[in-house]
């Protein structure tokens, strides 16, 4: 694995740059949410459970929470379904729910495992619904300032993390497919679960030290169409404020990134998941993308995922 994690060049970012950063996350919990084009380019999702495996061999404990929204789609189109989106999340009807499960359990999370396990018998496949792992609410979402019904699409009210403390125990990889049965278990529904906040809250569940966000941009803006680059690091409260101003996808991208702060993840980090190796550089001396980090007054003297001690950057700037 020679050759990946440091500033783009001709041939590859360079491992040895980003040792230092990688040493200072031994031992922690990291979860990496996985979606957008990346999931679609043989060579960016090859690349991706290369980096994973890698995050693995350094000492650190990843946990993969993959959407698959572009594989949904596709799938949707060739069987004539319409699933509109509001405000930014997919309507999902119990027709929808029901090919949402199969794409996202049956197809992309069995790929992935499969890219991982090249490397080792590291990866272990799970849902929402092994061992009771999320329990989901309705969500309602918001389009032009009203309230709308998304239908079967649910956020997360509990995460029980038996299954998973005892997989990282056991040195394996959880692969987490954002789908969960109600909490209210009389009813028997199953929900679809936007994948940012999926990640989000078992980021929070398992005090990880960061969350690393995949997307199809190389991170947050001021502005759309935007001006300039895009923002290398703001505080929660910065993002809290920018959140009104955001739309589309971002929303719930961002509102997740902010929910895990608040729930005690040491930072986020928006990567650009079509540039390859971006997980490594997010641990480079030059990271790319956006960092959030939680408000300093509130973390004066909080480790981040811990709640001892000062807080742990992701990649020193």
């Amino acid at each position: 694995m020679a050759g990946l994690c440091a500033e783009p060049s001709d041939t590859g970012p360079d491992l040895l740059s980003c040792l230092a950063g990688l040493r200072a996350f031994r031992g922690a919990v990291v979860v990496l949410k996985f979606g957008g084009n990346a999931m679609v380019d043989r060579e960016l999702k090859e690349s991706f459970a290369r980096s994973v495996v890698l995050l693995r061999y350094a000492g650190l404990r990843p946990v993969v929470v993959h959407g698959g929204g572009p594989q949904i789609d596709a799938h949707l189109g060739r069987l004539g379904v319409s699933a509109p989106f509001a405000g930014g999340l997919r309507v999902t009807t119990p027709e929808v729910v029901d090919e949402v499960r199969m794409v996202l359990a049956g197809r992309v999370q069995r790929e992935l495992v499969g890219l991982i396990n090249a490397h080792g018998p590291f990866a272990v496949g799970l849902t929402g619904e092994d061992a009771g792992t999320l329990a989901a609410v309705k969500r309602w979402g918001r389009a032009d300032g009203r309230p709308v019904d998304l239908g079967l699409v649910g956020e997360v009210a509990e995460v029980r993390t038996g299954l998973l403390a005892s997989l990282l125990a056991d040195g394996r990889i959880p692969v987490v497919s954002s789908i969960a049965p109600a909490a209210d278990r009389s009813d028997g529904a199953v929900y679809n679960v936007n994948a940012d906040t999926a990640a989000a809250a078992v980021a929070g569940a398992l005090g990880a030290r960061a969350l690393l966000m995949l997307t199809d941009v190389p991170g947050l803006y001021r502005s759309w169409p935007p001006q300039g680059g895009p923002i290398e690091q703001l505080t929660a409260e910065e993002l809290a404020r920018m959140l009104p101003g955001l739309a589309g996808g971002m929303v719930p991208k961002m509102a997740a990134c902010l929910a895990a702060l608040r729930t005690g993840v040491g930072e986020v980090r928006v990567l650009d998941g079509r540039v390859p190796d971006a997980v490594l550089r997010a641990f480079g001396p030059a990271a790319p993308g956006t960092r959030v980090v939680r408000d300093p007054v509130v973390d004066a003297g909080v480790d981040a995922g811990t709640g001892a001690g000062p807080a742990v950057v992701l990649a020193a700037r």
